[in-house]
Order: structure tokens, then C-alpha cells, then sequence
């Protein structure tokens, strides 16, 4: 149903005599970039070994092929099918195994769908299969209990495994094929000589149903994922629990490791996927349904999953980093000057430094008695400052990690520091109500700056270095003369504390954060406000411009990270995925990334793209561009559309990609569209898969 009032969509029919389906451009990075729909709930996915194909199931459907890049269906599994629960290519990718409600196993011709054998044995449902390493046998669990291996050239039985003592529900070989891996109703995870069927241990630490393992690709670990919610991880020759991942709320459907053994993905019932560093919680991304089954693409880029909400979704897993650690709440973040590190601080005391780009943690600094509250680099990326709930600014050498000086003279707690563009000089506000300048290299305080009435939250210096912008819990904003010591403006607007201030890179503009739930952006000259950005629910506690000045980000207690068209005050896009308030903002120097800090105790990385056109769809279905409804989608397709980053959406009608990074409002269609972004992909009229 669309808006049939609108000029845009009264002029698109009249042009083209179609209203097209939608896909929403990409933005937040915590959702998939290609979304493939079926009629049914999806119960299993495999990569073929290329990483160019995805075999997908469901229901009694015939089993599809799709290509993993573009979301189009190159072929379907021939044949009556009754209830497919898993599937798996052969190691060459000419094959495809399957196993079903009718306890049979089927194997497929890859190419061209056509059945070639029927493995007959299991008495129950078969829940799991996988080829052996060199594709010459398949392992298989089933409902009644067993474990059988398979030739996989003629279909003949070789062994049946017996030992569960309930349904396997997932079964794996190891990396050299001499080891198979089970995991069953009865609460264990069983190891097994592969070429004598001989039970090697039993690993048992789950409390309820293990509905998934893996072996890692070195062979030397071994994932289960159970209905006790959790994540383990096994020493697979030994047979010892090295670790319990929890994080997920419901029990979790499917596990695996990825091709370099260094991260671990989980699906669950809760609708999630949770990526996990071997060591510790990587990423969590949200997914609208509950989720069976997760693969990783061979090159570990992609990330696939099947979901009771019909669809199978792919996520792009090198953007969108969480980095975790810290053991308390993140009160801080910020980019090094060159974008390549991130320095983070924790209520905890602690001071990490990451990797910017892999997300790994390259340092810890020696904890403190105080919470850290603020941190930065020094613009030449050799040294950190940060604050404290000790009274106390701390210089530390980036490089050594030696500490360099502690800067002491304030009376209360810390909690805001910043080096001036030159690196000369270090300013920082205190909840004893100063604002205090210092010598960097000397580490002598130069200026005591007095007049807000009220603990000062945030502290910045111009980009020339003459001013100094400070928020406070009186409710305003001030600016500084840096090198007089004299407040030149009180500005004045906020009705609560003032959490964050900027300055804009060209020194222009400022922009502050308040517990009102608004962020306003001011003439830094004239002291007068210019707009106000409304869209938090709760307090705003951060806020940055972009290194362009073109973008503002803000941090809030409502647990959402929001970028906004600085010029015209709209909101481009929210970044949903922490659990707890956003306490710090940051853009990295290039503007392609964020960096958000939040009392969940992770660090993330968000992709930043430019959306000219910020546009969102309501709950009740209706898409709006500002306050204009668009089109209304029915709840069917609503949750494909609701995740900004998906660029492709497809149907057994049709597919399209449609971008409006272009689009404006207009009176005449040429006003209206680009029609350079519209592409379609189906001779099929697109419409049909949502009107």
C-alpha cells in the first residue's frame, strides 16, 4: 500500500506504471548487506567451500542454491523433500548432503540439483551431516541415538556409533578426519575414533540439551553450544572445559569456529548472533527472529545465517569490530591521529589500547585506585593524557607505556581532559567547578578558570588553540580566552547539566550534549544557537563533529550512538547494538569510522557511510523521508526493511535494489529521483512481493 497522496509516488506510477519494492540503504553496520527470503522458516545454511554459493532449506521446499554475493538463486535441490534439518557441500563444492524428517540422507549433484543417492539406515529424524575432510565419507546424527558413517561414493553404511544415551543432534569430523565430534540431548559432547568407532572421551559441563559442535580448523578445540544458553569451549585432546562463553539469553541453536580458528559464531533463540574472539565476546548482532543454524564463508568475511522469520541473512564480519576487555563500564574512547589505534578507559581504572582495525588489544596501561573518565592521544599519537576520579590528570608515553607525569591540583574528581592541536597544552574540567590549563611537557598548571557554578563535565580547545570550551551541571555552555584566562560567552539554553561540548573543525561552530535529551549546535563567535537535534529518549552524555564538520555524532543514555546531517540538524542514522548507556563518541580521522564507549563494558567500531537522506521505517510500517510517508509494508516484510545496511531484498517475485542517496522532495519527478539507482535485478514486476 502506498501513499497515494504523495507527489513522489504519484509521479513514479505515472512515469513507469510500478511501484517498486524497497531496500533501505546501508548505515547501521550491526545488520546483513544481503537478505534472502523464503516462504518458511529457514532450519539450515552451508558456504560451499568457495565461499561463492549458499545451499539454504526449509519446510518441505525444495532446497535452493543462491549466490552468496548477489542473493540470486542459481538452482534448487530436484526432488520430493519431506522436513530437510541439515545440509552440507562436499569439500570440492560438487556436492550437497542432506538429512530429513524421513530419517534419510539424500546427496546432490551441486551443479544441477539432480539426487544422486539415498543413504537409508537411521529409525529417527537425521539432524546432522558433514563430509570428512578428503569427501569420502559423511557422518550423520540422527533421533535414534546413533552416529553412522557413511561411504560417501556408494552410500554404503561403514560404522554406527553408539554411546548417547538421547537424540545427537549435531555431529562434525575433525580438520585430518581421524576424529569425529557428536553432541546430544543427554547433555554431553562425545569424541569418537573416526576409522574404528571407538569413543575416545566424553565431555560433559552442559546442563541441558547440546544442539551444536565443532572442531576448530587446527583440530585442537572443539565449540558446543547448548539449551543451558551457553557457549564451551573444549581442549578436544584432553577433553577439559577451557572456557564458558554466556551471553545469550536463550538457548543456542547452532556453533562454529571460523577458517583461521581466531573467532567463534553463535545462533540462538533469543535472535541473535553473538561472534566471539576465541579468548573473549567479539560482536553481538541483532536478528529479528530466533536463529538455527550459522556459517562462516571460507575467507572469513561473511557470516550467513537461518532464521525463523523466513529469511536467511549475511553479514559482512570485518565491519562493525566490539572490542572487549574491560571488566567495568567504558566512560571514554579515542581515536590516535593516524585512525590506527583506539585508547579506551574504564570505570574500573583500567587503560586499554586497541587495534583499530582488527580489534585486538595491543596494550594495558597499570590500572589506577579511580575510575578513568576521559582519555585522548596527543595529536602526534606519543602520548595519552587521561582524567580521574583520584583528582588527577596522567601523562603516559603512548609508545613505552612509562608514565610520564601526573598533573595534581584540582579538588575533585576529573572528568574531562583534551590536548590543544598543538600539543602544547592540556586542559581539563573538574566537579570542583574549574576549568585548568597545563603546560604538557612541563605538566604545570598555567590557568585556573572560574565561573561555572557547578562540576564541569566536558572540556575542549578550539582548533587555532585561542579558546576553550567548557559544559557543566549548571545547565551552560561557556567559551574561554586560552591564553587570558577570561570567559568570553555563557550560552545558555539547555534546561539540565550539559554532559559533552566540540568545537567544529573550522572552530565555527560548537556543539553540546544535556541531560534535556537535546543536542545544540551554537555560533561560536556570536554565541547564539543555530539548531537543536531531537531524537534521543534520555540524556545525551557525548557528542563530536565529524573531521569534514559535515556530521555530528552523540552518545546517549537510551543506548543509541545517532549521526546527524550537521548543516540542517536531521538525523542520517542510528547505530543500535549496546546494551547500556553510550557514554563516549568519536570519530576517527578519516570520518569512516565511530567509536562509541558504553556502561556495557565494550568498545565498538561502527562503518561510517554518507546517507545524504536520512529516512526510517515506523513501527506501523509506514516509511517516512522526514515527516512525508512514503510507503507502507506489510509486517511480513517489515524486518528486512527495518535494518538500514541491507541494500538487497529479494522474493520468489522478483528482486531490487533501490537506493535514495539522491532522493529530495519535489513537486516533478525530476525533482524527485535519480533514476540511475534503481536497478532492478527480475524481469518480474518487484511489486508484487510486498503490495
Amino acid at each position: 500500500m502506498f501513499n497515494h497522496d504523495s507527489s513522489i509516488w504519484r509521479n513514479w506510477r505515472n512515469q513507469f506504471g510500478l511501484i517498486p519494492s524497497i531496500s533501505l540503504p546501508k548505515g547501521n553496520i550491526t545488520i546483513p548487506f544481503l537478505t534472502i527470503l523464503h516462504t518458511s522458516f529457514v532450519r539450515c545454511i552451508a558456504f560451499s567451500p568457495d565461499g561463492n554459493q549458499i545451499v539454504s532449506c526449509c519446510g518441505n521446499e525444495p532446497g535452493q542454491v543462491w549466490n552468496a554475493k548477489t542473493g540470486e538463486q542459481l538452482g534448487e535441490l530436484q526432488g520430493r523433500f519431506t522436513g530437510v534439518m541439515a545440509v552440507a557441500f562436499s569439500p570440492d563444492g560438487n556436492q550437497i548432503v542432506s538429512g530429513s524428517i524421513d530419517k534419510s540422507l539424500r546427496v546432490w549433484d551441486a551443479k544441477i540439483g539432480e539426487r544422486l543417492k539415498v543413504l537409508q539406515g537411521h529409525t529417527g529424524v537425521v539432524f546432522s551431516v558433514a563430509f570428512s575432510p578428503d569427501g569420502n565419507q559423511i557422518v550423520s546424527g540422527s533421533r535414534d541415538k546413533s552416529v553412522r558413517v557413511w561411504n560417501a561414493e556408494t552410500g554404503e553404511q561403514l560404522r554406527k556409533l553408539r554411546g548417547h544415551s538421547g537424540t545427537v543432534k549435531s555431529v562434525a569430523f575433525s580438520p585430518d578426519g581421524n576424529q569425529i565430534v557428536s553432541g546430544s540431548y543427554d547433555k554431553s559432547v562425545r569424541v569418537w575414533n573416526a576409522r574404528m568407532g571407538e569413543q575416545l572421551r566424553e565431555l560433559q559441563g552442559h546442563t541441558h540439551e547440546v544442539n551444536s559442535v565443532a572442531f576448530s580448523p587446527d583440530g585442537k578445540l572443539i565449540v558446543s553450544g547448548s539449551d543451558d544458553k551457553s557457549v564451551r569451549v573444549w581442549d578436544a585432546k584432553m577433553g577439559g572445559q577451557l572456557k564458558e562463553l554466556q551471553g545469550h539469553t536463550d538457548e543456542v541453536n547452532s556453533v562454529v569456529f571460523s577458517p583461521d580458528g581466531n573467532q567463534i559464531v553463535s545462533g540462538s533463540q533469543d535472535r541473535s548472533v553473538q561472534v566471539w574472539n576465541a579468548k573473549q565476546l567479539s560482536e553481538l548482532k541483532e536478528h529479528p527472529g530466533g536463529v538455527n543454524s550459522v556459517a562462516f564463508s571460507p575467507d572469513d568475511n561473511q557470516i550467513a545465517c537461518g532464521s525463523y522469520n523466513k529469511s536467511v541473512w549475511v553479514w559482512d564480519n570485518k565491519i562493525g569490530e566490539q572490542l572487549n576487555g574491560h571488566t567495568g563500564m567504558v566512560d571514554s574512547v579515542a581515536f590516535s591521529p593516524d585512525g590506527k589505534q583506539i585508547v579506551s578507559g574504564s570505570t574500573k581504572g583500567s587503560v586499554r589500547v586497541w587495534n583499530a582495525k582488527m580489534g585486538e588489544q595491543l596494550k594495558e596501561l597499570q590500572k589506577h585506585t579511580g575510575q578513568v573518565t576521559s582519555v585522548t592521544f596527543s595529536p602526534d599519537g606519543n602520548q595519552i593524557v587521561f582524567g580521574s576520579t583520584d583528582e588527577s590528570v596522567w601523562v603516559w608515553n603512548a609508545k613505552t607505556d612509562e608514565q610520564l607525569k601526573e598533573l595534581q591540583g584540582h579538588t575533585h574528581e576529573i572528568y574531562s581532559v583534551a590536548f590543544s592541536h598543538d600539543g602544547k597544552l592540556i586542559v581539563s574540567g573538574s566537579y570542583d567547578k574549574s576549568v585548568r590549563m597545563w603546560d604538557a611537557m612541563m605538566g604545570k598548571q598555567l590557568k585556573e578558570l572560574q565561573g561555572h557554578t557547578d562540576g564541569v563535565k566536558s572540556v575542549a580547545f578550539s582548533p587555532d588553540g585561542n579558546k576553550i570550551v567548557s559544559g557543566s551541571h549548571d545547565k551552560s555552555v561557556r567559551v574561554w580566552d586560552a591564553k587570558m584566562g577570561k570567559q568570553l560567552k555563557k550560552l545558555q539554553g539547555h534546561s539540565k547539566m550539559v554532559n559533552s561540548v566540540a568545537f567544529s573543525p573550522d572552530g565555527k561552530q560548537i556543539v553540546s550534549g544535556s541531560d534535556d535529551k537535546s543536542v545544540l549546535v551554537w555560533n561560536a563567535e556570536t554565541g547564539e544557537q543555530s539548531r537543536e537535534l531531537q531524537g534521543h529518549s534520555r540524556a545525551v552524555l557525548s557528542v563530536a563533529f565529524s573531521p569534514d564538520g559535515n556530521q555530528i555524532v552523540s552518545g546517549s543514555f537510551d543506548k543509541s550512538v545517532r549521526v546527524w546531517n550537521a548543516k540542517i540538524g536531521e538525523q542520517l542514522r542510528e547505530l543500535q547494538g549496546h546494551s547500556n548507556a553510550v557514554n563516549s563518541v568519536a570519530f576517527s580521522p578519516d570520518g569512516k569510522q565511530i567509536v562509541s564507549g558504553s556502561n556495557d563494558g565494550s568498545v565498538r567500531v561502527w562503518d561510517n557511510l554518507n546517507l545524504d537522506t536520512p529516512w526510517k521505517i515506523q513501527d506501523d510500517g509506514w516509511i517516512l523521508s522526514s515527516t512525508e510517508r512514503l510507503v507502507w509494508v506489510p509486517s511480513t516484510i517489515q524486518n528486512v526493511l527495518r535494518c538500514p545496511h541491507n541494500r538487497l531484498t529479494l522474493s520468489r517475485q522478483g528482486s531490487a535494489i533501490i537506493s535514495f542517496a539522491q532522493h529530495k522532495l519535489g513537486t516533478s519527478w525530476h525533482e524527485c529521483h535519480n533514476l540511475s539507482v534503481l536497478q532492478f535485478t527480475s524481469s518480474r514486476d518487484c511489486s508484487q512481493a510486498f503490495v
